[in-house]
């Protein structure tokens, strides 16, 4: 039976190029700047992302994906410089993503504030033919396809926020747009409006809905978070819930370690046929964050 599940992940992977071709981890609810290069903490002066997604638990080959970011915020000049790497391991497949990320952010009138963003990516996918289960696939063909490949990408995004929205629209992997070849890492676009309100004292609410598109593949993804008000920060924890059409569903959890630190889980489960053989889907970020430093307009 695993021999079995193997082979159907292999030909999945050669001719589909699997439902992992488009790398996303559901994080971005917490982080936008995870699938979008105009997002930017203007809040803060730096900040550091770890990332670690098990995806579809137990079955065999199924993807696992580590994810690092670093950023840097010039306050006077309205900019973000970043760094975002990418790792993903499926069956016999890895892929490697390394981005450099610039975003600028201007005010568009007294309440909104327009984000702009752009990333220029180098990547690699490459294949590990030992991992191959080949004794019902003879086929010579299929191996000439697991060649070595090296890449260069963009990302673009736009982000629109004021003081309860969240409106953005990202485009991801733009040059495989006019490539023929198939690779892992396909032109996705992505479009999402999140609301949050913290006017309640103890308990708010959160909304989010994102429109995604992969080739041919439609999905729509709805969120709905509760922000508990325990220390000085209205958001110190969080618990919600997403459903994503047409068959998977799951929970985010977020906790506030200290005053920089904090820490995002969430599990999906795939109410689909790969249920049978997966205990659904683990996924745990990091976020740590550096305080601007006080600028002193006094004199001596």
């Amino acid at each position: 039976m695993k021999k079995n599940i193997l082979i159907i992940l292999f030909g999945l992977m050669l001719t589909h190029g699997f439902a992992q071709s488009d790398i996303r981890l559901n994080n971005y609810w917490w982080k936008t700047s995870i699938i979008n290069p105009a997002s930017m903490d203007a809040e803060h002066l730096a900040e550091f992302d770890i990332a670690y997604r098990n995806q579809w638990t137990l079955f065999p080959g199924a993807p696992k994906t580590m994810y690092a970011s670093g950023s840097y915020y010039i306050d006077d000049l309205h900019t973000k410089f970043g760094v975002k790497i990418l790792k993903d391991q499926i069956g016999y497949t890895s892929s490697f993503d390394l981005d450099f990320i610039y975003s600028y952010a201007t005010k568009i009138s007294y309440y909104w504030r327009a984000q702009m963003g752009l990333a220029l990516s180098y990547q690699n996918q490459s294949y590990d033919a030992s991992k191959i289960i080949t004794e019902t696939i003879t086929d010579p063909l299929l191996y000439e396809r697991l060649l070595n490949e090296n890449k260069f990408n963009s990302d673009v995004g736009f982000e629109f926020t004021n003081d309860v929205w969240l409106i953005g629209m990202s485009g991801q992997n733009i040059a495989s747009l006019f490539r023929t070849e198939k690779t892992r890492f396909v032109n996705t676009n992505i479009i999402y409006a999140m609301y949050r309100k913290f006017d309640k004292p103890t308990v708010n609410l959160g909304y989010g809905v994102s429109a995604i598109q992969t080739k041919n593949l439609f999905q729509m993804e709805f969120n709905l978070t509760s922000y508990f008000k325990i220390d000085s920060r209205a958001d110190a924890l969080q618990f919600g819930l997403f459903y994503r059409t047409r068959n998977e569903m799951g929970v985010l959890f977020g906790a506030n370690l200290g005053q920089n630190l904090h820490l995002y889980y969430n599990y999906d489960y795939n109410v689909g046929g790969i249920s049978r053989s997966s205990i659904g889907s683990h996924e745990l970020m990091l976020t740590y964050s550096l305080d601007k430093i006080e600028k002193c307009n006094c004199w001596y």
